[in-house]
C-alpha cells in the first residue's frame, strides 16, 4: 500500500477503504507519510468529498492514533457536550453542573477559544486557581468523586487530529465537511463519552452560516457516532445574535452563575434548559421532552445545579467563594456604556464582528496559545427585534484602556443595523436532531 496510489484515488473520486484510511492516518501520525502528501489528500478529500462509512473510518483511525479513554468502568454512560463555537456560548458552564446534579455523568474534555468563538476552559480559568490541565489520571479521579470534569484534551488523545488541523489551516482545506466532522468526533470517541450531544451553530456567528450547512455538519457527525457506537444527537441552534448578553471571559462566568441562580438572560436559560433536555432524554434519563425539561427546570429552582457548580470548581482547585462574589473575578479598568446613534427596532447584528471585537480587546487569541485579558469584553444590552431609544444604552464595553475602548467603540456600532418598524427575533433553535 502506497501514500500517492491513495492520494490519487481519492482524487479521482473513488471510494477509500478503511484499510487504506488506516494506513494513511497511521502513517502520517508516525512521521512516515510527508507533509506534502498529507496536503495533497486533505484538498482530494475537500473538492471530492467522503461518503459515511468514509468519514467513521475516518474518525475512528484518527480516535486510535493514540491513547483511548475507557470510562466504562466508572459508569455505563458518561455524558458530553460539543458545541461548533459562537459568541457568547457559555452553555457548557451551566449545562454541566445541571444535568450532573440529575444524577449523569459529564467528563467533558473541552478546548480554548481560537478566533471570534470563545473557549469553554479560558472561560473557567478566570475563576481565580480553576485548573483545567487534568492529567488523565485526574480526570478519571474526579469523575468518580464528583461526577463531573471538565478539562483540556490530554496530548496524547487523537494527536493525528492535531497534526492534520495545523496543515489544513496553512493549505486552504479547513472547510472541508469530511475533515471538520471527523476532526471534532475523533476527540470525543478517544475522550470516552459514551453519550454525546453537539450544539451546532448557525449563523452570522457562527462557522456554518446557513442552516444546510448546519444540518449536513450534524447529521454527518451523529451518524459517525453511531458508527463508532456511541448515542448522539445535536441541536441546531441560532448564532446571528451572541447567545445571551455577556461575551468575554469574566462576563461571560458572571451570566452563567446568574443563570444558575434562575436570573439569567431567557435565549440563554431556554438554550441551556433544551441542551440539558436533549442530554436527559439521550441518557434515558427522562420519560420524554415534556419530562425532561420539567426536571431541568427543577434543578435550576432549587439549586441543585448552582450547588453542584460550586462543588465542581472548588473540586478543579477554583475559588468558589465566586458564586456570591463576583468582584473575586478579574474587571477591567474602563467600563462604560455606548450609546445608541438613531432610534428605531434593532434588525440586524454582526455577530461574528462582536466576537472579533472581543478578540480586538484582548479576549480572544488569533493564534493558539495566545494570551487573553479575562477582564474585558462587551455586554449587549438589546436583541434582535428590540426597539431602542437614541442615546440609551446599547452595550457595555469592558476594556483595559481608552484606546481600545475608543476602537471597539466604532467597531460594534458598525456591527448594528435598524429598522422603522417592528420585527420578528431569528429562532432560537432551528431543529433537533435526534
Amino acid at each position: 500500500m502506497r501514500a500517492v496510489e491513495i492520494i490519487a484515488k481519492k482524487r479521482d473520486g473513488h471510494t477509500l477503504t478503511r484499510e487504506e484510511i488506516d494506513f494513511f492516518v497511521q502513517g502520517f501520525t508516525r512521521g512516515e507519510i510527508p507533509d506534502y502528501q498529507v496536503s495533497a489528500w486533505a484538498m482530494a478529500v475537500l473538492i471530492r468529498g467522503m461518503n459515511a462509512d468514509e468519514t467513521t473510518a475516518l474518525t475512528l483511525a484518527m480516535a486510535h492514533s493514540g491513547h483511548m479513554l475507557d470510562l466504562t468502568a466508572i459508569a455505563p454512560r458518561v455524558v458530553d457536550k460539543h458545541s461548533s463555537g459562537g459568541v457568547g456560548d457559555k452553555t457548557s458552564i451551566v449545562v454541566a453542573p445541571l444535568v450532573s446534579s440529575l444524577g449523569l455523568l459529564v467528563g467533558k474534555m473541552s478546548g480554548r477559544g481560537l478566533g471570534f468563538s470563545g473557549g469553554t476552559l479560558d472561560k473557567l480559568e478566570a475563576i481565580p486557581g480553576f485548573r483545567a490541565d487534568l492529567t488523565t489520571h485526574e480526570f478519571i479521579a474526579q469523575l468518580k468523586e464528583h461526577g463531573i470534569v471538565v478539562s483540556g484534551q490530554t496530548h496524547d488523545l487523537a494527536p493525528a487530529d492535531g497534526k492534520l488541523y495545523a496543515l489544513r489551516d496553512v493549505t486552504a482545506t479547513v472547510p472541508a465537511l469530511p475533515l471538520i466532522a471527523s476532526s471534532i468526533m475523533c476527540k470525543k470517541i478517544a475522550a470516552g463519552a459514551h453519550i454525546i450531544l453537539l450544539d451546532v451553530k448557525v449563523g452570522s456567528g457562527a462557522f456554518m452560516k446557513t442552516e444546510a450547512d448546519a444540518i449536513a455538519l450534524a447529521e454527518t457527525m451523529v451518524a459517525i457516532g453511531r458508527g463508532a457506537g456511541r448515542r448522539v444527537g445535536a441541536v441546531i441552534s441560532d448564532m446571528n445574535q451572541p447567545l445571551g448578553f455577556a461575551v468575554g471571559n469574566a462576563l461571560e462566568v458572571i451570566e452563567a452563575i446568574e443563570t444558575l441562580k434562575g436570573r439569567g438572560p431567557r435565549d440563554f436559560t431556554e438554550h441551556c434548559l433544551t441542551v440539558a433536555a436533549q442530554l436527559l432524554l439521550l441518557a434515558d434519563a427522562a420519560r420524554d421532552e415534556t419530562d425532561a425539561h420539567k426536571l431541568a427546570r427543577a434543578a435550576l429552582a432549587d439549586g441543585r445545579a448552582l450547588k453542584k457548580f460550586g462543588a465542581w470548581i472548588a473540586a478543579q482547585g477554583g475559588d468558589a467563594r465566586v458564586v456570591n462574589d463576583y468582584s473575586l473575578l478579574p474587571r477591567a479598568a474602563i467600563v462604560e456604556d455606548v450609546p445608541a446613534p438613531r432610534a428605531g427596532y434593532i434588525a440586524k447584528i454582526n455577530t461574528e464582528e462582536i466576537g472579533l471585537t472581543g478578540v480586538m480587546l484582548g479576549g480572544g487569541r488569533e493564534k493558539k496559545g495566545a494570551p487573553i485579558d479575562y477582564e474585558v469584553g462587551i455586554l449587549v444590552r438589546h436583541k434582535i427585534g428590540a426597539h431602542v431609544r437614541r442615546g440609551e444604552p446599547l452595550l457595555t464595553i469592558h476594556a483595559k484602556d481608552h484606546t481600545t475602548f475608543a476602537a471597539a467603540e466604532d467597531r460594534l456600532l458598525a456591527a448594528y443595523e435598524f429598522s422603522e418598524t417592528a420585527l420578528e427575533p431569528p429562532p432560537l433553535i432551528h431543529r433537533i436532531i435526534k
